[in-house]
């Protein structure tokens, strides 16, 4: 049977189409119900649409998945019930079988790939959005992770995408308060980045650079001969799931370690070099735990949704912090002009220093204390509500497409703080990574790490 690579274009199109049919029905229940609701006074059930729209998009492959939890984190990019079910989704594509396998690792590494591996698991030992990932140890005894990606995930990505355009163009029509072309934008350049494992390695070495000084994260590092477009090769990192973990009830400094360790991971190459990681879901990384507890640590396993900023949108960052600190409205609107909001009031400023005060706000104290000590679990939706209410009556906003994975690591993150019913002093350690900021340093700092380690640079990278 011939490899994916040389099918003819019609299976390419006809799984396309058949693809895009089941999400089209999905976007299209959602633009009649809510046209219904809007325009004719018929009020709709969303909560039981919103459990059809997931129990959809549960059987497709993750693209649309993943941009969808990304999205439930903005502040009413989509409809509170659609969002919460989004939240939920996970990544779970049926393995390709051992055949097909096998005729995808030797489009990748050639008709002897067998022969580079002592050993390769017939089986995949875990799913990741885009690909399946299978244990494997070298000649020299080295335990390996391959990634493999699935097939015809470009034109998977481009139908996702098309209907993600419908589906935010429908919303936008019903409700205009949050304008969403630059996020639409972002979303469609981190994605298709997403399909190039060759870049993915190349985050996986810049990672490995920014956080070999941190203790208690690991970083695997690449194969670069068993690397290719659609194969990532690297090294195997024994550890855990966190939510398995916590089912076994560590103890407290335990939790803590996870997340100090998370909390470093995340922010210290934001401040140090202008990078961010984008997508703290779940099951982009483990924990090993450590018997000293206060020695646990964390294993970073994906490295697709990364963004690199230019060094004035991590000093504009800072200064939001200061803003929200000492209450300056004047540096408030000067920070949010530099992230990229254009024009706006200072009305809507007040709005969405609802927003900042909501993420900088376990910041702010310098004491033990965990990172929402509000009991309410829907405590950032209201915020998200209120917001949204606010900037219906000052006229809306356009995102920057900045904003994007930015928000999504903060609430991401956050939301994991909250699942490990960790308290830090959250405080003591932004202050570790920022108290010595400089730009220059900063932008000097970002260039050579991206020149040793080979990251190419996106369109929209400052």
């Amino acid at each position: 049977m011939a490899d994916d690579r040389a099918d003819g274009k019609g299976s390419t199109i006809f799984g396309e189409i058949r693809r895009m049919a089941r999400t089209s029905g999905a976007v299209g229940g959602i633009a009649a119900r809510m046209a219904g609701e809007r325009f004719l006074g018929i009020k709709t059930d969303r909560s039981a649409h919103a459990n059809d729209l997931a129990a959809i998009l549960g059987g497709l492959k993750g693209p649309l998945m993943k941009v969808a939890q990304i999205l439930s984190t903005i502040p009413d990019a989509l409809p509170e019930e659609y969002a919460q079910q989004m939240a939920t989704l996970q990544a779970n594509a049926p393995p390709m079988g051992w055949a097909f396998v096998r005729r995808r690792m030797s489009s990748e590494l050639g008709p002897a790939w067998q022969s580079k591996f002592a050993e390769f698991g017939q089986e995949a030992a875990a799913a990741a959005s885009l690909g399946q990932v299978h244990k494997a140890r070298l000649h020299d005894g080295q335990s390996v992770a391959c990634k493999l990606q699935y097939p015809d995930m470009p034109s998977v990505v481009e139908a996702d995408l098309r209907q993600l355009k419908m589906a935010m163009a429908v919303y936008h029509r019903i409700d205009p308060a949050i304008r969403q072309d630059e996020v639409y934008e972002e979303l469609s350049e981190r994605l298709r980045e997403e399909l190039d494992y060759e870049r993915e390695a190349a985050h996986a070495r810049l990672y490995g650079l920014m956080l070999r000084d941190v203790p208690g994260v690991r970083v695997p590092m690449p194969i670069e001969e068993l690397t290719t477009t659609r194969l990532l090769t690297m090294d195997w990192l024994d550890g855990m799931a966190i939510q398995k973990r916590l089912e076994e009830n560590p103890s407290e400094e335990e939790r803590a370690a996870y997340g100090t360790a998370l909390f470093r991971a995340w922010y210290r190459p934001f401040y140090r070099y202008g990078v961010i990681h984008g997508d703290p879901h779940l099951g982009n990384y483990q924990v090993r735990p450590h018997e000293d507890p206060a020695q646990s640590g964390i294993n970073l396993l994906d490295f697709g949704a990364v963004r690199i900023f230019p060094p004035s949108f991590v000093r504009a960052t800072l200064m939001l912090y200061e803003a929200v600190r000492d209450e300056d409205e004047d540096k408030m609107v000067e920070a949010f002009g530099i992230w990229g909001f254009r024009d706006i009031s200072i009305e809507t400023m007040r709005v969405l220093s609802l927003w900042a005060k909501f993420l900088y706000g376990p910041l702010m104290q310098d004491r033990v204390r965990p990172i929402q000590e509000d009991d309410d679990p829907s405590f950032g939706r209201k915020v998200a509500a209120e917001v949204h209410a606010g900037l219906k009556r000052t006229g809306g906003v356009r995102p920057p497409r900045e904003f994007v994975l930015m928000d999504r690591a903060a609430v991401g993150l956050g939301s994991v703080f909250l699942r490990l019913r960790c308290s830090l002093n959250w405080h003591r350690l932004f202050e570790e990574l920022t108290s010595d900021f400089n730009e220059a340093e900063l932008a000097a700092r970002q260039a050579a790490a991206l020149e040793e380690c080979r990251v190419p640079r996106a369109a929209s990278a400052g």
